[in-house]
């Protein structure tokens, strides 16, 4: 079965959509059965933050609609190079969990509220699903569901949050493919590429200009899918843009960075470009990529920044103080979520304009947190720095809702900000490593808590095959290094 086939009506009789849902949903069958819309996207966001999914056409996409798309638990399974690490031929499939046994199937279900026209694919539409096992039970390697959940905690404790993205990716011009037969390895080779433009002349209008004609087409599509944009610049380094977002809800923050990366890298391939969201590619006079995640709360009482101070003298409200100290107390642990892969963590340099400790500061670029605005501010919001932009955002941004809300529930206040974020010789080290920051998710009692036992013990044995993967290969440091000398 693809599309659900032989269901009667999955998403109603086990109670999946709210009744605004169920209303997107008529409407999109609408334009569907209109044929303004001949092709449907149904995708989901894995484990990685990685799209996967199914397209339909016509009235089975309607059908799906009501009754789901079957997909197979093994893209439950994958590493970053898309390699099943678990033994899903066995009893449990390695998860000890019956469902997973022998690649059978889970059902992912549309979120009709998130449906969008790809405005460079004609006829066709695109919605994110949430993930269900075959009796409507929730899956816990949901990461939208997972997000979810943190928000629904947040919003109990009465407040809302907000996120605004600041992401940073490189965009290149295609020069090889790597097409050939010989290059479909697993992971393929990467492609070869070109700078569109020289770097270090940074926010120059010349060097925008440069970059302007690729960044159109770009900037083009995410306006026409309905995403936020606030801004498009030109970074630092050769090739590099930075794009921003006004603020959105946490769900909706996290399905436009899956929505950007996306469409980001669709449009760049169709017009020969290669968009890369790696942090660290490895080509000359390259700069390191950040995505910084700039959060506040809305008192749901009166509709004010929670973080606001009340006077000069404060940094930031009790709210905002106790929001912090929390983010700062389980910062290492949840490092992993923020930078989850290896060449995240070749970011992480002093002087850099990355953090390397585990501090916040007022409105200083090399701090974790960096704080930003003040007394009738109503844009007053605290920047985490750490993160890259390959994160999946269900998981960073989960990670900080709950760290912070911590923080709120037992009145933490934070250590004093500082003005010197890379000489803090009494601060906590930010893990310096992707096996470091297993390390600090593996012992950490909070995210087990949170996030789920089954989901982090999961979440790590995903990264420990990508770490065993990584060392196992030889790299080219290791051949310069000892080849003649020994």
């Amino acid at each position: 079965m693809t599309a659900g086939v032989g269901r009667s009506d999955f998403v109603e009789r086990h109670g999946l959509w709210s009744a605004e849902q169920a209303d997107a949903a008529k409407e999109v069958a609408e334009i569907i059965a209109s044929g303004e819309v001949e092709l449907v996207r149904f995708s989901f966001p894995d484990q990685h933050g990685l799209l996967r999914g199914k397209a339909l056409i016509g009235e089975a996409a309607v059908e799906a609609l009501h009754n789901g798309v079957n997909m197979v638990t093994t893209l439950l399974a994958k590493d970053t190079a898309h390699k099943t690490v678990y033994p899903v031929f066995t009893q449990g499939g390695g998860f000890d969990m019956p469902e997973m046994t022998g690649a059978g199937d889970f059902v992912m279900v549309a979120d009709p509220l998130t449906f969008r026209r790809l405005p460079w694919a004609p006829g066709t539409g695109w919605m994110l699903c949430d993930i269900y096992w075959p009796d409507g039970g929730a899956i816990p390697f949901s990461t939208r569901d997972i997000l979810r959940r943190a928000e629904a905690d947040l919003t109990s404790a009465g407040y809302d949050y907000l996120a605004g993205l600041e992401v940073e990716f490189h965009l290149f011009e295609m020069k090889n493919p790597q097409l050939e037969a010989a290059a479909a390895t697993q992971p393929a080779l990467p492609p070869e590429v070109s700078i569109l433009a020289h770097g270090f002349h940074y926010l120059t209008e010349d060097r925008f200009d440069e970059l302007e004609p690729a960044v159109e087409l770009i900037r083009n599509a995410v306006l026409e899918l309905g995403l936020p944009l606030r801004s498009t610049e030109v970074e630092f380094g050769p090739s590099q843009c930075e794009f921003t977002f006004r603020p959105l809800s946490a769900l909706a923050a996290a399905d436009c960075m899956v929505q950007f990366r996306s469409a980001v890298k669709q449009v760049a391939r169709r017009h020969g470009l290669h968009a890369t969201f790696m942090c660290k590619p490895s080509l000359p006079n390259l700069f390191a990529s950040g995505w910084h995640l700039h959060q506040s709360l809305v008192d749901r009482a009166t509709g004010l920044n929670a973080f606001m101070p009340e006077n000069d003298t404060e940094l930031f409200s009790s709210v905002g103080r106790h929001f912090v100290a929390g983010l700062l107390k389980h910062a290492r642990a949840s490092t992993l979520f923020a930078a989850p892969t290896i060449n995240a963590y070749k970011r992480y340099q002093p002087n850099s304009l990355a953090p390397e400790r585990v501090a916040w500061s007022l409105d200083n670029r090399g701090a974790m947190l960096r704080a930003l605005g003040g007394p009738q501010d109503s844009g007053t919001r605290i920047e985490n720095r750490t993160g890259e932009p390959a994160a999946n955002p269900y998981l960073y941004i989960g990670s900080q809702i709950l760290a912070g809300l911590d923080g709120l529930i037992s009145a933490a206040e934070p250590p004093d900000p500082t003005d010197t974020p890379y000489l803090l010789n009494g601060a906590e080290r930010l893990p310096r490593s992707i096996m470091e920051a297993v390390a600090a998710l593996r012992g950490d009692a909070f995210f087990r808590d949170q996030f789920g036992e089954a989901f982090v013990d999961y979440y790590l044995f995903i990264k420990e095959a990508e770490i065993a993967r990584f060392l196992s290969a030889v790299t080219d440091w290791e051949q310069a290094e000892y080849f003649e000398m020994y």
